[in-house]
């Protein structure tokens, strides 16, 4: 029995890039907009997994179909998600574009882009732990429940692989541009 885990392909830099060359791919970045706003490769569309629609990615089957995130976790996901609404082949970019970049392949970078989500979540929980630190020391010990809810929050973040603060900061207009 054929599963999809058996239809995902893997692909690694220097194909892409290759094929990038030939101009026989379709190129699909799933990650976040002010991610792919900050960095991209070129000749990528964005296709965030937070709103991926199957339906609306553009295949051309001339094409081969590549997804890729910063790593390849969500691009992975994504690709299963292809494969379940019967695509019959995904490729994803192995390492995503932490690997293109290790080999000093090109990029798309806006400098006046927003800063990347993860940054964005860990100044916001690190300010409020220490916000709630200093009130709970020196205005109230009840104070301290905010360092708490913080360090729970950010617990469940870990253990589940969702931020609920990560999807709040994302619905925020700065990180809503391209």
């Amino acid at each position: 029995m054929i599963t999809n885990s058996d239809k995902l392909q893997l692909i690694d830099a220097a194909t892409l890039k290759q094929l990038l060359e030939q101009q026989d791919v379709t190129l699909i970045d799933v990650r976040e907009p002010s991610e792919y706003a900050g960095e991209h490769i070129p000749e990528a569309t964005l296709v965030p997994l937070s709103s991926f629609d199957p339906k609306k990615i553009p295949n051309d089957s001339n094409k081969q179909l590549v997804l890729y995130c910063q790593t390849s976790n969500r691009s992975r996901q994504a690709a299963q998600q292809l494969l379940a609404a019967d695509l019959a082949e995904v490729s994803h970019l192995q390492g995503g574009l932490n690997a293109w970049k290790q080999l000093g392949y090109t990029t798309i970078i806006n400098k006046n882009a927003p800063i990347s989500m993860m940054r964005q979540v860990q100044i916001v929980a690190g300010s409020l732990v220490v916000a709630g630190t200093l009130l709970g020391v020196l205005v109230s010990p009840g104070f301290l429940i905010l360092s708490g809810f913080v360090g729970a929050g950010l617990a469940f973040a870990g253990i589940t692989n969702t931020c609920l603060l990560a999807m709040l900061l994302a619905k925020l207009p700065y990180n809503q541009q391209v």
